[in-house]
């Protein structure tokens, strides 16, 4: 059986006063199989899965086939991981979102469909992520990890919070992932459901391995089976059981769980029963369990999807115990029953993994781990194989953006209606609706929001880092999203202008809506006052990881750097641009083709005025300020 996961000394960072949370933790997980962190809560299976994934500072090293987590090229490709609940904005469609995660990937958009089909969402392609229930985001959440088509999935608890029949399709899903060559390694608290569902199990306490073994060999020893009853006269049928006992010499003991519940254990349905009626006792329950022996094993359960509130916990009530003799561990195994229904669902989900595509695949040894653990340090997100698509996916895929444009759109008509009756406003600001008494126009805010929202909207909803606080700051992203927000700020801001000056004609005349002379540089300005709000808004949202701290740059720039532009551009010393494009002009061996020197000197003269200094200036500390908080991040 090859190897596929190998931990290797995970150790936590130390906590103050405390000791880790996880403490040389090693084990394995091999193809083909399902492997299961088993521990109560607090044991430490979420942060050994953080430490796997580079997710958590500490000690230690994992192989996934052989490499390191930050060796692999595209890791989603090698895991698919699930932690907690589907990062996504609450507005984004299923589909949407999934197709978004695609370009992330640098997937086809046709593999969300196929997605979508294994896990049978098909139904609910174009449902919002926030109005899913707790078994459809589980569903989307295996969706969203399967859909690089992985080698090994890595999830938390999948099934917390699932019914009966959700558990067992996803139990039957992984199942099929473990048929096909592939490596399952999950976390439970539910030692009965590990029992039935896992090949290997691996429990922890404390931070710590106390057991490692085969599906088979846990089942026997740290599980075995009971009668649960549950009956208005728990306390007589208890004390009647005890008796019974004593006289025919038997190892049984009877655990009262608080109210009408008992836990028989060495006992049968049929003898408890016949006790029962015997006596004239009234029985409301009375079923075959597997319960757990192992130490801390009670309050995992307890905090399972058992059949009631604490079904294992060993502590009985004050006098609720009754034993007559030790008690000897009944060798026990596997439920068969809920075993073949988890064999069902497993078959239902060989089809659908039929239908996704996916092939049985092999893997190749691992090398030898180290003696010394290096240390573990948290990578960077990877970065987005298709960002530009991604960025647009991201965009489009809720209503925020549109809603934002159509705002502008009505505040900037209105705006130009008002200022038309009011008079004394020159042209070129009635058409863009800038009143004097306004640092920026609508057009110009509207673009800062959208440009402020690319980051702004995946530090609230993580789509790409799971789980890391941060969203990624690569080149590429930062790129993709000036393009697009510049894209965008340059389509708002002649929509604005033709909305304002179609509403003029229509209300006024004609003679408010004329041509200037001087349109080309006018319209050169407008555009790139509008593009400059976008991209400081995108530069200012990723610098301090905020939509507002976004808008909030925008604005600082025509109320705080402007004024700050004016006293430098006052001084004596201050030079005009012009002689500069002449001195370069004069300085260079060729004329300017195409009567260039006209356009630098219109450029020059752009960026002297105020706002356009004040502007640019802005952008480049920002620029400069998004560059130091990414390389202080790796530097970390």
């Amino acid at each position: 059986m090859h190897r596929v996961i190998q931990a290797i000394g995970l150790t936590s960072s130390p906590r103050r006063e405390l000791p880790p949370a996880v403490d040389d933790v090693s084990f394995e997980a091999h193809a083909g199989r399902v492997t299961a962190l088993l521990g109560a809560p607090g044991a430490g299976k979420t942060a050994v899965l953080g430490l796997m994934l580079e997710l958590q500072r500490g000690r230690g090293i994992t192989y996934f086939r052989g490499r390191p987590l930050h060796r692999i090229p595209h890791p989603a490709h090698e895991v698919g991981v699930l932690l907690g609940d589907v990062p996504g904005h609450p507005a984004r469609t299923v589909r949407g979102h999934l197709r978004m995660l695609c370009a992330a990937s640098g997937l086809p958009g046709r593999r969300a469909d196929e997605v979508l089909e294994a896990v049978g969402l098909v139904s609910l392609r174009d449902e919002r992520l926030g109005t899913l229930s707790r078994g459809m985001d589980r569903r989307l959440g295996l969706a969203c990890a399967l859909l690089p088509d992985p080698h090994t999935l890595v999830l938390d608890d999948p099934a917390r919070g699932l019914s009966a029949g959700e558990g067992r399709w996803l139990h039957g899903m992984l199942r099929a992932h473990a048929d096909h060559g592939g490596t399952v390694l999950c976390t439970t608290t539910d030692p009965k459901e590990t029992a039935r569902t896992a090949d290997h199990v691996v429990t922890l306490e404390g931070g710590k391995v106390v057991a490692d073994q085969q599906a088979a060999e846990f089942s026997r020893t740290r599980l075995r089976p009971r009668v649960a009853v549950r009956s208005p006269h728990a306390a007589r049928l208890s004390v009647l059981l005890a008796q019974e006992a004593r006289s025919a010499q038997r190892s049984v003991e009877v655990v009262r769980e608080g109210g009408n519940r008992l836990c028989v254990y060495g006992s049968t349905c049929a003898e408890v029963g016949e006790t029962a009626f015997r006596n004239g006792i009234v029985v409301h329950r009375l079923a075959d369990e597997v319960g757990d022996m192992g130490p801390g094993a009670g309050a995992a359960e307890g905090a399972g999807d058992g059949p009631g509130p604490a079904a294992d916990d060993r502590r009985p009530a004050p006098g609720g115990r009754a034993t007559v003799a030790s008690l000897t561990p009944v060798p026990g195994d596997r439920d068969l029953q809920e075993k073949a229904g988890a064999e069902d669902a497993g078959e239902e989900a060989r089809r659908g993994w039929r239908r996704a595509g996916r092939a049985p695949r092999g893997d190749r040894a691992h090398p030898a781990g180290e003696q010394l653990p290096p240390p573990i340090s948290v990578r960077p997100a990877p970065r987005p194989l298709r960002p530009v698509r991604y960025e647009i996916r991201r965009a489009t895929g809720v209503g925020t953006g549109f809603l934002v444009a159509a705002g502008v759109l009505v505040v900037s008509a209105l705006t130009a209606v008002l200022l038309a009756r009011v008079g004394h406003t020159p042209q070129p600001r009635l058409l863009a609706a800038w009143p004097a008494q306004l640092p920026l126009p609508p057009a110009a805010l509207g673009a800062g929001l959208l440009g402020a929202l690319s980051f702004g909207d995946e530090f609230r909803h993580p789509a790409l880092a799971a789980d890391r606080g941060t969203v990624p700051r690569r080149l590429g992203l930062l790129t993709a999203k000036l393009l697009v927000a510049s894209a965008t700020a340059v389509v708002l801001a002649v929509l604005t202008v033709g909305c304002d000056a179609e509403l003029l004609y229509l209300v006024y005349g004609p003679e408010l809506v004329e041509i200037p002379a001087d349109w080309l540089p006018l319209s050169a300005g407008w555009l790139a006052l509008v593009t400059g709000c976008a991209c400081a808004g995108v530069l200012a949202a990723g610098v301090f990881r905020s939509t507002s701290a976004g808008v909030a740059a925008v604005v600082a720039v025509p109320l705080l750097v402007v004024p700050l532009v004016h006293k430098v551009l006052d001084r004596p010393s201050g030079r005009t641009p012009a002689p500069f494009s002449e001195r370069l002009r004069e300085g260079l061996p060729l004329r300017w083709p195409f009567g260039g020197e006209r356009h630098l000197d219109a450029v020059l003269r752009l960026v002297a005025q105020p706002v356009g200094g004040a502007l640019t200036l802005s952008l480049a500390v920002l620029l400069c300020a998004y560059l130091l908080t990414g390389l202080r991040s790796r530097v970390r």
